[in-house]
């Protein structure tokens, strides 16, 4: 696959786009603005778009995907333009995989938003845990889809110069062991042995993460669709110096910057990468230390292109995998950013209307960065809501810091621990969250 975009002399892979429509199939974005945004990840990738096909189907073809009729139109497009990678705009099965590369032309490559979305990862990693959490994602994405085509023939260990029928070396493959099958074996090993690379990355972070909670600092975590702004914010806010691009999953790594609110009041905010509509589950699942510094955090912003004609589709896709990583009860404020950018000088008011509570900004100019950090005073130090808790008494701290903190108006001690109801700061919640009593909704 492409790595990035290639220097001027080289060869550039034409890619054809490839969309479908389900009736019925609920998705953030339509099909028209679905296959624009996998024309950017293209670009991003490093490929030239030469053209796309669109389908709209009751349900996809068990066997190719798209119809067979189509599989067909696809062909012959590719072979007038001279299509070099043919871009799915959905995750293919293995199967669907296996069924297109034989009945498209054999030099076509098939791949597929999954992979496409894995590859600019590989890219954008540089660091060991970033670079660690992509090669996990994509081996077990690859697994399934392994076949002989990926593979040498059918070899047999043995004596007689590679004679079949030989009596197999000791330690070497099996009689009949095919490479597809040592393949196997070797991903399912490196998997094995990343997961326990990045075990330890994630025992490290939660260290680091109960050390801060242990000093009582609120952490704000910066969430939102990719290229929304999120770095650029941190760096206005922070004065840091995080790594901003106008492209696509710029940041993978997560930064932490510490910044000083009104009266000297400290906060942590992290930065972390960014989501988009159909982010592939194995990615998900492989940055799951990185995600959890969002699902930990005490209050998100919640960072909203609001020049984008989607922008309401893409806060939606946010919410959706907010769902995903168990993040979405996390006090959040929408964060309008990109108002200097508005041709209309009452754009940033309609989007206020359409965002409930939310804050206009331009994180590039500093437009509203003082009414930002003052609703992030207010909703850290000045909200509180009321629950009810069962916290077990081997966790004094926690007892102790709702007397501390909180405002306790109901207090009993019961043989699982000590039940306590009161209202507490938001930016404490997510301390509590594992037990707060079943049933109650806090208000």
């Amino acid at each position: 696959m492409n790595q990035g975009k290639q220097p001027k002399g080289l060869k550039v892979d034409r890619a054809l786009l490839v969309g479908v429509e389900i009736f019925n199939d609920k998705k953030v974005l339509s099909l028209e603005n679905s296959l624009a945004e996998l024309r950017r990840l293209a670009d991003t990738a490093g490929f030239e778009v030469v053209g796309e096909v669109t389908q709209k189907m009751s349900r996809p073809n068990p066997k190719t995907f798209i119809g067979t009729g189509k599989v067909k139109e696809v062909k012959s497009i590719a072979d007038e333009l001279m299509a070099d990678v043919i871009l799915f705009d959905d995750e293919l099965s293995p199967r669907h995989q296996r069924e297109l590369e034989e009945l498209l032309r054999q030099d076509t490559r098939i791949i597929d938003r999954t992979a496409l979305i894995l590859d600019i990862f590989a890219q954008h990693a540089n660091t060991s845990e970033g670079s660690l959490q992509v090669e996990l994602a994509q081996y077990e994405y690859r697994l399934p889809r392994l076949t002989r085509a990926w593979t040498h023939l059918v070899r047999q260990a043995g004596g007689g110069g590679g004679r079949t029928g030989g009596t197999a070396g000791v330690g070497l493959r099996g009689p009949g062991e095919t490479q597809l099958e040592v393949d196997r074996r070797d991903i399912r090993r490196r998997i094995s042995h990343i997961k326990e690379e990045l075990e330890k990355v994630r025992a490290h972070r939660q260290r680091h993460r109960t050390r801060r909670k242990e000093s009582n600092i609120p952490i704000v975590s910066l969430v939102g669709y990719t290229n929304a702004g999120k770095s650029t914010l941190l760096n206005q806010i922070s004065g840091a110096d995080v790594y901003v691009a106008n492209k696509l999953f710029a940041t993978l790594d997560p930064t932490t910057r510490q910044v000083e609110l009104a009266d000297g009041q400290q906060i942590l905010v992290t930065d972390t990468v960014g989501f988009i509509q159909k982010l592939p589950t194995t990615l998900v699942a492989a940055f799951r230390a990185t995600l959890e510094e969002i699902a930990e955090a005490d209050l998100l912003l919640h960072v909203v292109d609001v020049t984008h004609p989607h922008a309401m589709s893409q806060a939606e896709a946010v919410h959706n995998t907010l769902e995903i990583i168990e993040a979405q009860d996390i006090p959040s404020i929408p964060v309008l950013n990109k108002i200097d950018r508005l041709s209309d000088p009452e754009g940033a008011q309609h989007a206020l209307d359409s965002f409930p509570n939310a804050v206009a900004i331009s994180a590039l100019r500093g437009d509203g960065i003082l009414e930002l950090l003052q609703t992030i005073k207010s909703k850290l130090y000045e909200s509180y809501e009321t629950v009810q808790v069962e916290i077990p008494y081997n966790m004094g701290g926690l007892i102790s810091l709702f007397h501390e903190e909180g405002q306790v108006d109901q207090i009993e001690n019961r043989y699982e621990g000590v039940f306590i109801q009161g209202r507490l700061p938001v930016r404490h919640l997510t301390k509590y969250k594992p037990y707060i009593v079943e049933g109650f909704i806090p208000n």
